[in-house]
């Protein structure tokens, strides 16, 4: 009998969840099908979290739903729930596909929604498509020619497809967007309008929206393209979650890596994100770590497709235990069980600081979320700060939490470009020379005139006399 790993970690989620994580409210009471009933039972879902409380309720109903949730409270389960009841309940004598789009901001966002489908459906008769750049074209084309009922996707590569006329959107009949926030912060704003005006109209459609903030811009965006959406938000009052225990050090440049490995041995987290702001520092703190015996995974934008994918499974599956992740990865992942976040560099956008702490303590777990104040990115602390509503606690830097006998990297890290604009006296200095080039030796003008007259006379010497 083989192990699932990611089955295994889900039910220690379950069991470490907090009481006031759910509410009373049974999905066996909600008007569900037996299939999707019991479906739910098997994956260990017994109660409503908040959000698929108060959503559930409407969308079961045909109501357009605009939700607002911290990240890990459900909203996945949320509208793929509602999703399958409203295609089983299509009474159609000729059903014609695909019949739902569910849109993500992320591939690795799109990824997991596909995987939950699957669990939360897998004793439902429908079929999906995955569909994300980066890899698998012919292979992603393919499965659209097929009966799908539900696509599941990036918005460039759906397009893409879409305009090969793969498949039609003339039949949707439930519209999704997650992390719609995100979607604007990724410029896919104008390929959302696209689809969704391809659409049949919004009264003839279920539409569901969700996101962990609802701004001015994604509001706007649900009451044009939606059927007079029931905003629905939950904790407002606190953004970010109250199980993440958070707290900040003051580090030099020079002690944020043995702060960092200090951190490590004494809290010896059972799975760890840390965050930077730059692929080079990645790449450092990779080959310290690995100097340091710790096996790390290194989660960046440029990292292909299949290897993401790989390193992301490795981590879910406890073969590496530690990640290092620009912010490419700071939404969309579902890893259960992150113990510990550390901002290695704080954010430069204040939502991002939400999103990278909202790995850690998710489905009511407890989380612990470190952050360096360092010298080159402090000024982000006051504005996240502001953002969250609340003073986050520094604390001194000890000898004891400043790892000693660091291993060097036995490859030279990247080196760091200190240079900071011209210096002002900098024009006084000698000009640059090549190391090769060697000072050319002068003559007396009086030397080189004679020269010069000596090289004329041979020259007319070796003309040869006009016979004429």
């Amino acid at each position: 009998m083989s192990i699932n790993f990611n089955q295994i970690d889900f039910y220690v989620m379950l069991y470490r969840m907090n009481k006031t994580h759910l509410t009373k409210t049974r999905f066996s009471n909600l008007e569900l099908s037996d299939a999707i009933i019991k479906s739910l039972k098997q994956a260990g879902f017994i109660d409503c979290t908040p959000i698929q409380d108060k959503t559930l309720p409407l969308s079961l109903r045909g109501k357009d739903i605009a939700g607002q949730a911290q990240t890990g409270t459900g909203k996945t389960a949320a509208f793929l729930l509602a999703t399958f009841q409203h295609l089983i309940n299509d009474d159609s004598e000729k059903i014609k596909n695909p019949r739902a789009l569910i849109l993500a901001p992320t591939r690795e966002l799109a990824i997991q929604i596909h995987k939950d489908a699957l669990l939360l459906g897998k004793l439902l008769n429908l079929n999906y498509a995955l569909i994300y750049g980066g890899t698998d074209y012919k292979k992603q084309l393919d499965s659209l020619k097929s009966d799908v009922d539900i696509i599941i996707g990036t918005p460039g590569r759906i397009i893409d497809f879409y305009r090969q006329n793969a498949f039609t959107l003339d039949n949707i009949q439930v519209s999704v967007l997650d992390e719609a926030d995100r979607m604007f912060d990724l410029g896919f704003i104008k390929d959302i309008r696209f689809l969704l005006r391809r659409m049949p109209s919004a009264e003839k459609r279920l539409n569901m929206l969700f996101s962990a903030t609802l701004s001015y811009k994604v509001t706007e965006l649900a009451y044009e393209h939606m059927n007079n959406p029931v905003l629905v938000k939950i904790e407002t009052e606190d953004v970010t979650s109250k199980a993440i225990t958070q707290s900040a050090f003051c580090p030099a440049n020079d002690q944020k890596i043995p702060l960092l490995l200090g951190l490590l041995i004494k809290h010896k987290p059972e799975r760890c994100i840390v965050f930077v702001n730059t692929k080079r520092c990645a790449e450092r703190l990779e080959l310290y770590l690995d100097a340091n015996d710790y096996k790390v995974a290194v989660l960046s934008g440029d990292v292909p497709q299949e290897k993401r994918q790989r390193l992301l499974n490795d981590f879910q599956n406890n073969k590496v235990n530690l990640m290092i992740a620009t912010d490419v990865a700071a939404r969309g992942l579902h890893i259960p069980a992150v113990s510990h976040v550390i901002n290695y560099d704080l954010p430069q956008d204040v939502e991002d600081y939400v999103h990278r702490i909202g790995r850690t303590a998710r489905f009511g777990a407890s989380g612990v979320a470190f952050s360096f104040i360092c010298e080159e990115y402090a000024y982000s602390m006051p504005d996240i700060e502001d953002f969250i509503g609340e003073k986050i606690l520094v604390h001194a830097i000890s000898e004891d939490v400043l790892a000693v006998d660091i291993k060097q990297p036995t490859k030279r890290p990247p080196g760091k470009n200190n240079y900071q604009g011209r210096k002002p006296n900098s024009a006084k200095k000698s000009p640059y020379k090549s190391r090769n080039q060697t000072k050319p030796k002068t003559t007396p003008a009086t030397d080189n005139s004679k020269a010069k007259r000596a090289d004329k006379i041979t020259k007319m010497a070796s003309i040869p006399e006009n016979p004429q």
